[in-house]
């Protein structure tokens, strides 16, 4: 049952805030009772996200500081598992790249642009935003950017600054992923996704399970959602929106990584990464391997055929290859 709960009343429902319920969040994981699987490189913190580049080969890891208004800073780790930090300009909040050397991520006002070679970081204002608090970032194919901001508004931009498109119907951008030059927006207090088509305008909404917390887009053209509370994990095609797969993921799921091969998911509850094919309609489990405490963050690289779990406690970056080889 869905369970509504908004925030007062207003006479015309049409401009009410729209209806949430408490976003869900991942298990609090136990001690690691199980020797992770791989390599275990250290990285302290709380690690926010992960995406893996493609052109530079290097996992890059977003940390925020304890204290929201202090520069964020990146961890990039190369393939031998050597590591550099980039500080950022400023505090940020979330991170999307492009798998060609550069990483984006959502800062009050605007986003920040990082080189990852050269290691340099760049601030971008989107114009008449100043005072914007972007907490959602995603990179089109096409190259645009999309950005979700706390108070429920999806921004398409036309330019490196200008928006030439705004949607204002969640409750909250939470995160937003690009399937080619189409966008979905994901927010946790509605559990919903929404489509947005190549002009940044809404198209179709689904609502994703109890308690949606994180989503990814595959390589295959699926975007994939954790049900955490619900548990289960979700898919959905994209252009038009439509939910293709539901299938239980018991323990908490949280992390998600989509890959050519298998769709990989977290059980925060049990320290437990698990890869799915999902070839065949229905999730069939290939592998499963124990982690680092609280793997809340997942990247694959498809080309090394490695998989990088990120505990979200500080445990460190876990290191896993030949992870679906392993069929």
């Amino acid at each position: 049952m869905f369970a509504a709960v908004s925030a007062g009343c207003a006479s015309n429902p049409l401009t009410a805030p729209p209806p949430t319920i408490e976003p869900a969040q991942p298990a609090a994981s136990p001690p690691e009772s199980t020797r992770p699987a791989g390599q275990v490189l250290p990285l302290g913190g709380r690690p926010q996200a992960a995406v893996f580049d493609g052109r530079t080969r290097a996992l890059v890891v977003f940390t925020p500081r304890a204290d929201p208004q202090s520069a964020a800073t990146l961890a990039v780790f190369d393939g031998s598992g050597a590591r550099r930090d980039i500080p950022l300009p400023g505090p940020a909040t979330a991170i999307a790249g492009d798998g060609q050397g550069t990483v984006y991520l959502a800062t009050r006002g605007g986003y920040f642009t990082v080189d990852l070679a050269a290691g340099n970081a760049a601030r971008v204002d989107v114009s008449e935003e100043a005072d914007t608090d972007f907490t959602a970032i995603a990179r089109r194919a096409d190259g645009r950017l999309v950005l979700g901001s706390a108070d429920g508004t999806a921004f398409t931009l036309g330019s490196d600054t200008a928006v030439a498109e705004k949607v204002k119907i969640f409750a909250r951008v939470d995160a937003i992923v690009a399937e080619g030059d189409n966008a979905v927006v994901l927010d946790r207090g509605q559990t919903s996704v929404t489509a947005l088509n190549s002009e940044g305008r809404s198209q179709q909404a689904l609502r994703a399970g109890e308690g949606a917390t994180t989503i990814v887009a595959d390589p295959l053209g699926r975007v994939l959602v954790a049900d955490t509370r619900g548990g289960q994990l979700l898919v959905f095609g994209v252009d038009p929106l439509i939910e293709r797969q539901a299938y239980p993921v018991p323990q908490a799921p949280y992390g998600l990584a989509g890959s050519k091969n298998l769709a990989w998911v977290s059980q925060t509850a049990t320290n437990t990464v698990v890869g799915y094919d999902l070839a065949t309609g229905i999730p069939v489990e290939k592998v499963r391997y124990p982690t680092v405490q609280q793997p809340n963050s997942l990247a694959f690289d498809d080309s090394s055929d490695t998989l990088y779990v990120v505990s979200g406690s500080g445990a460190g970056v876990q290191v896993i290859r030949n992870a679906a080889g392993a069929r």
